[in-house]
Parts: structure tokens; sequence; C-alpha cells
């Protein structure tokens, strides 16, 4: 039986319905147009535009799971949602972003799929044997940004701050050595990302809405990214620092939970430079924070942590991120058209929320009316309000210009935090369906580069 919903208006489906027909139609102008420039003169760089991906119809041994598990999360994902105590929720939520994000790997097969995608010229494991010394390296990493260095870094390892490729050489120094141990990390803690969203809607909006939302969490068409592109993990330890800092503002712990959500933070913008974007979201947790001073001081002395130890070692980060808008031009940064890219970076987007959530964002409102007294009062409703300081980030980081091509991974830890929208959505299995239906598409007529 599934979960009660609120029970729609036909003129109500019909705006859902044009919203998502809103959406198909922006994707195939990305494509049609995008594939006319490619062909005139090859400046957009992506194989498959607006994805960089390449047209290969294939099956592989993940296709029997991805569709077990798409037929079963659409099936008994509501009601699952709507009935499991909350701890076993969370639990059940994991595993079935595991079994989802795996299976989808799995059908390029264990090698393509998952072992070799964070070996390839641009990755950070190409770089492993250079960080034997690792603070002669982190001291040394700024003089090898631009192409025209000696010995350059790798895209993947120039475009980041050094917390990146640090990982995965950590993981090697622990000996987890090599492309199947980098992919197996990457994929088993992106997909603790649902989780900490699902914690953060709980805490700040409500639990009824977190549970609607579960199965959306689970099914999110862009797990065809998260596994195994690094951008998953870099999700998973964002989506934790809101939960902390969720968590520190609503009273739990606020010590704790502050330092730990400070802590995460700083490590994002030494994972990636594009999520300081993050501190948009954060200021939105915040707002919605009945206790929003009180884990202050906790949630600085975290932040500084990570900074300050990169920068004892001699990683200067305001100097990399310099070099690197040098480099990004002297690549294809340079190269790929910004009148393109623009808008044709949202068509990306689409390809990881899906159908569903652009529904879904339709519905949401940044506020709602409350009676409390017989008298009506507007206020901030959370889920409305996170759901749209995460659309603020990404049209920031869209209009910024260093985020041409590439965003169905790069855009995925602000993504993430659209999909919550869906708790909107009357009859969910039908939704649901067609999250499955786009990600299972996109896997198997497509060879992605992530």
């Amino acid at each position: 039986m599934s979960p009660p919903s609120p029970h729609p208006s036909r003129r109500a489906l019909r705006r859902d319905l044009y919203a998502g027909a809103a959406a198909a139609l922006l994707v195939l102008a990305a494509v049609t147009i995008g594939t006319a420039i490619e062909h005139r003169d090859g400046s957009l760089r992506v194989g498959w535009p607006p994805l960089l991906a390449n047209w290969d119809p294939h099956v592989g041994p993940g296709t029997p799971a991805a569709l077990a598990v798409a037929a079963a999360a659409v099936a008994y994902g509501p009601t699952l949602a709507a009935r499991l105590p909350w701890r076993p929720l969370l639990l059940a939520a994991w595993g079935a972003s595991l079994a989802w994000t795996w299976s989808l790997a799995l059908v390029d097969g264990w090698f393509r799929g998952v072992a070799e995608q964070l070996t390839t010229r641009n990755e950070y494991l190409r770089v492993i044997d250079r960080f034997h010394d690792i603070p002669r390296a982190l001291r040394d990493f700024d003089h090898h940004i631009l192409i025209d260095a000696p010995a350059n870094w790798p895209a993947h390892v120039a475009g980041h701050p050094p917390g990146a490729t640090l990982t995965f050489v950590l993981l090697d120094h622990a000996g987890l050595r090599g492309g199947g141990w980098a992919g197996a990390f990457v994929i088993t803690v992106g997909t603790t990302a649902a989780v900490a969203v699902l914690i953060t809607l709980r805490v700040l909006a409500d639990e009824q809405r977190a549970r609607r939302a579960a199965p959306f969490l689970v099914l999110m068409p862009g797990a065809v990214w998260v596994g195994t592109s690094a951008d998953g993990y870099f999700t998973a330890v964002a989506a934790w620092a809101v939960a902390f800092l969720a968590l520190a503002v609503t009273g739990r712990r606020p010590a704790a939970a502050g330092f730990a959500s400070g802590l995460l933070f700083g490590l994002t913008a030494y994972l990636s430079y594009g999520l300081t974007l993050f501190a948009l979201i954060a200021a939105a947790v915040l707002l919605l924070g009945p206790h929003r001073t009180r884990p202050l001081l906790f949630l600085l002395a975290g932040l500084v942590v990570v900074p300050a130890v990169f920068t004892a070692l001699g990683f200067d980060w305001w100097e990399a991120y310099r070099l690197l808008v040098t480099r990004y031009y002297q690549g294809a940064g340079g190269v790929r058209p910004y009148g393109y890219w623009v808008w044709a970076n949202l068509a990306c987007t689409v390809f990881i929320v899906g159908p569903a959530t652009v529904a879904g964002l339709r519905r949401t409102r940044v506020s709602r009316a409350d009676a409390p007294g017989g008298s009506w009062v507007s206020r901030a409703d959370p889920l409305g309000t996170l759901v749209a300081a995460a659309l603020l980030a990404v049209l920031v980081a869209d209009l910024s210009g260093m985020s041409k091509a590439e965003t169905e991974r790069i855009w995925l830890p602000f993504a993430l935090w659209l999909l919550p929208a869906c708790a909107a959505l009357p009859r969910p299995r039908v939704w649901l369906a067609a999250q499955a239906v786009l990600a299972l598409l996109v896997n198997h007529l497509l060879l992605t580069g992530w």
C-alpha cells in the first residue's frame, strides 16, 4: 500500500508535465545545437554534446542488477520509506544507493566501469609516485599547474587543490592500491551523501518530507557519475558538512557537530575550488537554525584546521587558484564557447537530477504560510530554502564561466540538494520510474567519460 500523498489537481499535474517537457526540450536543443557546433569546429571538446560521452549502445554485467534495483526501488521504495523506522531507513537508503551506483558502474564492466576510471591520463592515480614525500610535493605543487610548466600536472590534479590527490595517495600508502580500490572508495563514500541529506531534511524541515524524498535520493540519475568520478566523493564530504551543521544549529551537540561541520567544510575547499560555493548552502542552514549562534565558535575552530595544515606544509591555496584560472584558459576552457555552455550546462544538470526534480522544483516554495493564533504569517520553508540555495550555487557556478562542460560530474555536490524538491510530488512511483529510465538509458546508450 502506498504512503498517503496529497491529491493533485489536473492543472497541477499538467504543469508538472509542462516543466518536464521544457527540460526535455532544453536537452534536445543542447544535443542538436551542440552536435552541429562540434561537427563544425570541434570547439565543444565533448563527444556527445552536452555530455562528455560517446555514443556506444551496450549492455554489461551490471545490466540485470541495474534493472532489478530500479524495479524494486520503484515498486517498494515509497512504501518502505514511509514505514521503516528512521535508522533502518537510513541504512536502507545507503544500501540501495550502493546497489544502484555499483550496478550502473558495472554496466561498463569491472575494468572499464570501475578499475580504470581513475587511472586515465588526466586522473589522480597517474601522479601517486610523485607524492612519496608529501610535504615536498605540497611545497612544489603550484610550480606544476600551468601547461607550460615542467612536469605539469594532469588536468584533474592541476584543476583541484591537492586534498583531492592526497586522498588517493593516502589510500595507496594504506595498501589500497590501484584503480579498483580507488573506485570502490569513491562509490562507498559517495553513496553516503543520500543519508546526509535525509538527516538534514529531518532536523531542519520534517521527517515526513525527508521520507518522501528518500527514494528519489536513492534513484538519482547522477549515480551514473557518482560511480566512479572523484566528484562523487566530494559530494559526500560536502553533504556531511551540511548535515553536521544542521545538527549543530538545531541544538544537537552543537560543539561536536559544529566542529565536525567546520572540519569538513575546510576539507571541501581543499578538494575542489568550486566547492567554496557551499558557503551559500551553509548560510541557508544557519538562517534556518533556531540555535544558529551556539555552534559558531566550534564551526570556525573546525574550519581553520585543514587550511592551517596545508598552509603549514607549504601549499598556497590562493596562488594555486590564480594559476588554475590561467591553466583553465590554456586548455579546453579557453576553446569551449561560453555562449553555448552557459545554457547547455543546465541541460547537463537535467541529466543529473532527472525530470522528477524539474517538476518538483516547480512545486517548491521558499516560504510557507502558518497560522499561529489564527493569524496568517509567512516564514521560510526549510526544504525550499535549501533547494533555493543549491540552485543559486549552480547559477553562480554557471555564470562564472569556470564550469564550461563536464558539469554532469562537477555539479554533483550542488545538484544533490535539488533532489529534495521531489518530496512535493504526488504519484511518486511514476516519477521514480522516469528517473530510473533516464539513468538506464544514459548508461546503456552512452560511454560516459567518468
